[in-house]
């Protein structure tokens, strides 16, 4: 099992940034992929970015490749999403997920935290 908790989302200016955390409990925590997706009003839930456990290999969706970065901290069982240039499309809420390594289904979800992008 493992508890996830995001937060670091708030209101910021166009070309801004923010540092989004996700703290997850358990003595695993290493041995899951992390993800964070985000969900828009009136849109699907939508990928970001994940990394992976053990060699740490990230993938991003193409709208945010260059301007976020996604990394992990297994001491302190902490995954961040630093997110750079913002833009107001990037409003949303955002949530981090966890998956064993080697399953394709992200199994725990937080509660989410919200980013606003203002124009």
């Amino acid at each position: 099992q493992v508890q996830l908790v995001e937060s670091g989302g708030g209101l910021v200016q166009a070309g801004g940034s923010l540092r989004l955390s996700c703290a997850a409990s358990g003595r695993t925590f290493s041995m899951y992929d992390i993800g964070w997706f985000r969900q828009a009003p009136g849109k699907e839930r939508e990928f970001v970015a994940t990394i992976t456990s053990g060699d740490s290999r990230t993938n991003y969706a193409d709208s945010v490749k260059g301007r976020f970065t996604i990394s992990r901290d297994n001491a302190k069982n902490t995954v961040y999403l630093q997110m750079n240039s913002l833009k107001p499309e990037d409003t949303a809420v955002y949530y981090c997920a966890a998956r064993l390594h080697s399953l394709v289904t992200y199994n725990y979800w937080g509660q989410g935290t919200q980013v606003t992008v203002s124009s």
